[in-house]
C-alpha cells in the first residue's frame, strides 16, 4: 500500500500547484480618491477628501492618509478632513490595504491666499431663432441645437446625423483689472474620468477660448469650462448641451400587401435614456400624413364600400425587436393629430423618455418605427418624420 500513498500525495501536490493562481497579490487593488471643494481652496479652508471610490469595492480596506508629503500618516479612514494654513501646491498621498497588499495614489492640492481674487468662468449659451419647422424658440442658460433634415432620400432610413457645436468662452471674467485668462479648458463627458485622477470632472477634452465640438449626436451632455487666470487662479462653470433632431422623408409610396403579408417600410433611430450620466431624452415622436385617398386609385367594388380609403398605421419597436405599441386601433375619424386637413390622415406614436426607455422599462438604444400598409393597394404617402427632443 505504501507506493499507493506516495503516488496520490505526488498526484495531490501536482493538483495543489495547478489550482494555485498567478495573479499578483493586490492586483485588482486601487486607491482612488476625490476632494472637495476641488478648486480655489483657500489658505485655512476644509479640504473633505473622500477615499471611497478606492478598489476592490465591497472588500474590508484600511486608509491612510498623508497631507504633508513626509511619509508619516496623518488620518486614517475612509474620508479625512485637512486644512493648509499657508497658499502653495501640496502633495496629498492615500495608502489603502487589504492587509496583504497595497497600492497608493497621490495627487496635487493647490492652495491660494485667503485674499486671492479668483477668475470667473462662463461657458456660455446658443439658441437659434427657430426650429425645423420655423417656431420661435426660447432661449435659457444652455445651448440648443437641431439638426434638421425636412426632406431626406428614402435609400437610407436610418438617424445617424450628427452636428458640430460652437462652445464660446469668451464672456469669462479674469477676476481682476490688471489679471488676464491664460487657458480655457472645456470637460466634454463630465462622468468619465479620462485622464485616470479619480474626478471625472476635471478632464481636459479641448482647450481655447471658442471651441468647435464635432460630431456631436442628438443627446443631452453635461460639460463643464475650467478657466485660470495668470495669477493661476481657476474657477468651473458647468453648462448643459441639448441636440434635438427631426428627419422627414417625402413624397413617396409604399407598396400593396399580399392575403396576410403586409408591406412595412423600417426607419431606425438610437436613444439614450441614461439617468446616471444626465443624458435623457424626453421623447420620440414618428409622425406620418398620407392621402385618405390615392390620386390613382379605381373603386371596382359594387356599392359604396370604397375600396381607395387608405389606412396606414406606424408600428413601434424597442432596442430588442419587441413590439411596444401601434397605431393600428386609431379609427378612420380619429387621425387628426397635428395640422391635418380634410383629405389628409395624420397618425403620430410617442414614446416618452421618463417611461418607454427607462431601465425599468423596454430601455434605450436603437428602436424602430414601421410604416405598414395591410391594403392590397399600393398607397401614396404624404411625409413621415421622425423627431427626438431632448429639450
Amino acid at each position: 500500500m505504501k507506493p499507493i500513498f506516495v503516488v496520490l500525495l505526488f498526484i495531490s501536490s501536482a493538483l495543489t500547484g495547478c489550482l494555485a493562481s498567478d495573479e499578483e497579490p493586490g492586483a485588482d487593488m486601487e486607491a482612488v480618491f476625490s476632494y472637495s471643494p476641488s478648486e480655489n481652496i483657500r489658505e485655512g479652508q476644509n479640504i473633505e477628501f473622500d477615499g471611497s471610490a478606492s478598489l476592490p469595492m465591497g472588500v474590508s480596506l484600511t486608509y491612510k492618509w498623508d497631507f504633508q508629503d513626509d511619509g508619516s500618516v496623518d488620518e486614517t479612514g475612509r474620508y479625512a478632513s485637512w486644512s493648509y494654513p499657508i497658499a502653495g501646491e501640496y502633495d496629498v498621498r492615500l495608502t489603502v490595504s487589504d492587509g496583504i497588499s497595497s497600492k497608493s495614489q497621490t495627487r496635487k492640492v493647490t492652495i491660494i491666499a485667503a485674499d486671492a481674487v479668483i477668475p470667473e468662468a462662463e461657458a456660455g449659451s446658443f439658441t437659434p431663432n427657430s426650429d425645423c419647422d420655423g417656431e420661435s424658440v426660447n432661449g435659457g442658460s444652455y445651448y440648443l441645437y437641431y439638426i434638421c433634415e425636412m426632406d431626406r432620400d428614402l435609400s437610407n432610413k436610418r438617424v445617424e446625423s450628427t452636428t458640430t457645436v460652437t462652445l464660446d468662452g469668451s464672456n469669462s471674467d479674469p477676476g481682476a483689472n490688471d489679471e488676464f485668462i491664460a487657458t480655457w479648458e472645456w470637460d466634454l463627458d463630465l462622468y468619465t474620468d479620462s485622464d485616470g485622477d479619480g474626478d471625472p470632472e476635471n478632464d481636459v477634452d479641448d482647450s481655447g477660448e471658442t471651441v468647435e465640438w464635432k460630431e456631436v449626436e442628438p443627446g443631452e451632455y453635461k460639460i463643464s469650462l475650467t478657466v485660470t487666470n495668470g495669477a493661476d487662479y481657476t474657477d468651473t462653470d458647468e453648462v448643459v448641451v441639448y441636440v434635438n433632431y427631426v428627419g422627414q422623408w417625402n413624397e413617396f409610396q409604399i407598396g400593396g400587401g399580399s392575403g396576410n403579408n403586409p408591406t412595412d417600410m423600417e426607419f431606425k433611430f438610437s436613444v439614450t435614456q441614461d439617468v446616471d450620466n444626465g443624458n435623457t431624452i424626453r421623447r420620440s415622436i414618428g409622425e406620418l400624413i398620407y392621402p385618405k385617398e390615392d390620386s390613382d386609385c379605381i373603386d371596382t367594388c359594387p356599392g359604396d364600400c370604397n375600396n381607395c380609403r387608405a389606412k396606414i398605421d406606424i408600428f413601434g419597436y424597442n432596442s430588442t425587436d419587441e413590439e411596444i405599441a401601434n397605431t393600428s386601433e386609431t379609427g378612420l375619424d380619429q387621425r387628426t393629430a397635428g395640422d391635418c386637413d380634410d383629405s389628409t390622415d395624420c397618425v403620430w406614436l410617442q414614446f416618452t423618455g421618463s417611461y418607454h426607455f427607462s431601465e425599468s422599462q423596454h430601455k434605450d438604444g436603437e428602436w424602430t418605427y414601421i410604416i405598414r400598409n395591410e391594403m392590397v393597394n399600393d398607397l401614396e404617402i404624404e411625409s413621415f418624420a421622425i423627431r427626438l427632443v431632448y429639450k
